[in-house]
């Protein structure tokens, strides 16, 4: 993702530079991945030799679950959701930014995709923070062009980069105005980001597979009268 930051003529000028709007993108990395990813391999295998896929986002192909994940999943699956919650835990705040305390209902399924397969971009609707885990990268992570890459639209539109394309802001992140940023994926990585963010999964081209966990958070609605979806710690 892009990391560049506001250009020194901004600085030397004087100008003062607010990046107002930021779209929070957490990236955390399992330990112990390697025998969680082991585990949750064999009981998606067993699951996609029994269950027919649910398709929603898919192009090409490629093998959802239902959103059932977390009641087959085992403990390796626990360990992935129970990170997550974590993740959103330290993401999550009241508008006065003090800790949130939420209780977050949830659903999770798998997904695999083979040489060809892909995802559209798409959102998640209802959820308040959504998150991809990966399992198995097909490779990709040490073979760009494998493909495969997590793809985020800019939530600003495509703005600028439709009338001057070769232009861009002199701020962080200003570069990829209108276009899109990329993630590569890595077995043991989790990517937390909001629900509303469009995204999308370029196709992947390789031989293995590439196996991910999807996951959604709602937060519950709290039980007193003009408590909302959660309440300061």
């Amino acid at each position: 993702m892009n990391q560049q930051q506001p250009g020194s003529a901004a600085q030397k000028a004087g100008i003062q530079v607010r990046n107002l709007f930021p779209t929070p993108i957490a990236i955390v990395h399992l330990p112990n991945a390697a025998a969680i990813n082991d585990a949750l391999a064999s009981a998606i295998a067993a699951r996609e030799g029994d269950v027919a896929s649910v398709h929603h986002s898919n192009h090409g192909g490629g093998w959802q679950s239902p959103t059932d994940f977390e009641a087959w999943s085992g403990d390796a699956g626990r360990a992935v959701l129970e990170t997550c919650i974590k993740v959103a835990d330290q993401m999550t705040v009241t508008r006065d930014g003090r800790p949130a305390r939420v209780e977050w209902l949830m659903n999770a399924w798998a997904n695999v995709n083979r040489a060809g397969q892909g995802n559209e971009f798409h959102t998640h609707p209802g959820a308040y923070w959504s998150a991809t885990y990966y399992v198995r990268d097909g490779g990709a992570a040490h073979d760009p062009a494998l493909g495969g890459e997590f793809e985020i639209a800019d939530p600003r539109g495509i703005g600028p980069a439709m009338l001057a394309p070769n232009l861009a802001f002199a701020s962080a992140g200003g570069q990829s105005v209108g276009m899109a940023e990329t993630v590569r994926p890595v077995p043991g990585m989790l990517i937390l980001f909001p629900s509303w963010l469009s995204h999308a999964v370029r196709l992947y081209t390789g031989d293995e597979e590439r196996i991910s966990i999807a996951i959604n958070l709602t937060p519950k609605p709290a039980a007193e009268p003009g408590g909302g979806f959660g309440a300061p710690r």
